[in-house]
């Protein structure tokens, strides 16, 4: 394209062609590098001529490895630098697990992409010295690491003879503290996270929904870029995958009606099956004891009438012209229908104690 916003640098081949430089961001840890290394691919497949450069940052939760990241009470803990970076036009794309995204951008940004997903259920690592167990099997009063309150309140409820404590630390630093110490005899990690490591090997169960409901966005990434930049915008969307964009509209809508975030314990499980979105919410007690749980459904017909106005459709900080905007629409209502239903249950109530309960520990 001709025109090149302010900071876009241009380099000049020797065969006099001219081709445009893109930087994306990512944190420096070892996942986020594949996960951005994996979306570059996908980019430069689809766009040969283009230069990618992938500049790396640490963020805040990088840092802040000691604490759990409920008790850090900083939404965009992953994501600021990164942002900042976007905003003073040091990189162009930012390439995020889109669960660590809030679901309401800052003014200015938007999510271009959402990828199709990979599995979004939470797996079981265990210590070597109990290959073999599941959490049922394992022995009374085992120790079970995991840092997520979700995760936490669905297994105190489902596996009342386990405990469960804290860990802390990027994929690395989590198999490392259960292989090399005695502290745990399982932590739970997302499968999507040791899939895309290569560490599959490791799993030794995945969890299912009667036993763990998953994050919202959770096994999918997003590439959030700049919303005025139409022509970066324009080339990202061709990585959205529609069944995901509709799956993750609908469970960040449900969790932004419920003012949910990091500090309490929301968890979703969502599926297409033919022209019409499963969708099943909960919100939970800290210790799990006290659950509001629904599931609705909606028709997400992919009409192929894509929003072709100037003014573009956001939807939960998602901008997807490439996908029918009456199926996002109904995506996204999807999503506050079912979290005004559990509102009208108590909700409100159930995360209020468990938001004051964290900020008491």
């Amino acid at each position: 394209k001709a025109e090149m916003s302010g900071n876009d640098s241009i380099s000049q081949e020797g065969n006099g062609k001219v081709s445009r430089v893109i930087r994306m961001g990512t944190r420096k840890s070892q996942l986020a590098r594949i996960q951005t290394d994996s979306v570059a691919g996908r980019l430069r497949e689809l766009y040969p001529d283009v230069h990618l450069e992938i500049v790396a940052m640490s963020t805040i939760g990088d840092k802040i490895l000691d604490t759990a990241l409920s008790k850090i009470g900083e939404k965009s803990l992953f994501t600021k630098e990164l942002e900042n970076a976007l905003e003073r036009n040091e990189v162009d794309i930012v390439v995020h697990s889109l669960k660590d995204l809030p679901t309401s951008l800052p003014p200015g940004f938007t999510i271009g992409a959402i990828l199709q997903r990979e599995n979004p259920h939470d797996a079981v690592v265990l210590h070597p010295k109990n290959a073999g167990l599941t959490l049922d099997s394992l022995p009374e009063r085992s120790v079970i690491g995991t840092s997520s309150l979700r995760r936490a309140a669905q297994l105190k409820k489902r596996f009342p003879q386990l405990e469960f404590e804290n860990i802390r630390g990027n994929l690395n630093t989590r198999l490392k503290k259960l292989d090399e110490k005695d502290d745990y005899a399982a932590i739970i990690l997302a499968a999507a996270g040791l899939k895309r490591m290569g560490w599959e090997s490791r799993i030794s169960q995945i969890l299912g929904p009667e036993d763990c409901m998953y994050a919202v966005g959770q096994g999918a990434l997003a590439v959030e870029v700049r919303a005025q930049d139409k022509d970066i915008l324009e080339m990202v969307s061709v990585l959205h995958h529609p069944d995901t964009v509709l799956q993750c509209i609908s469970e960040r809508a449900f969790l932004r009606q419920l003012e949910g975030g990091c500090s309490v314990p929301v968890a979703v499980h969502t599926e297409v099956k033919g022209s019409m979105l499963y969708l099943t919410g909960a919100v939970y007690s800290l210790d799990g004891a006290d659950c509001l749980k629904d599931t609705m459904q909606t028709v997400v017909e992919i009409d192929n009438k894509v929003s072709e106005s100037a003014q573009e459709c956001v939807h939960v900080g998602v901008t997807a012209n490439s996908v029918s905007s009456s199926a996002l629409e109904a995506a996204e209502k999807l999503g506050m229908d079912l979290a005004n239903a559990l509102l009208n249950k108590g909700a409100k109530d159930i995360l209020t104690t468990a938001r004051k309960l964290n900020d008491a520990r």
